[in-house]
């Protein structure tokens, strides 16, 4: 197994036990979070019936910040607002193969300022 596919099947092992634990959470939507190089999107999952019930992006968007970690933060606080407008309060973090650390942390304590329960 070369360096590549094996990069590849840790992210997904890591992504598996995320998952793992969140599936166990069925009566609370999902905030599933992605980070490209450089945009930050930001959707609110309702599993049971398999429909987005809020979305924040920085795609298109012209006032967001000017690093990754200011995106973050205004991502942050537009999912919270989005989801206070669709009647969402509790949700369960969806942080994917990414660790807790930096710009997904920055992301989830924005939110939970905002209004967000996790």
């Amino acid at each position: 197994m070369n360096k590549v596919t094996s990069k590849i099947k840790h992210k997904l092992l890591r992504q598996k036990k995320v998952r793992a634990v969140i599936v166990k959470n069925t009566d609370r939507p999902r905030l599933s979070v992605y980070i490209s190089n450089k945009n930050i999107t930001a959707q609110i999952i309702d599993d049971n019936v398999s429909k987005t019930l809020a979305y924040a992006t920085t795609i298109g968007q012209k006032n967001t910040g000017k690093t990754m970690t200011e995106k973050a933060a205004w991502v942050g606080e537009q999912i919270a607002k989005n989801a206070k407008s669709a009647k969402v309060i509790k949700v369960v973090f969806d942080r994917g193969p990414k660790l807790y650390h930096g710009r997904i942390k920055v992301l989830a304590e924005k939110a939970r300022e905002a209004g967000l329960e996790f």
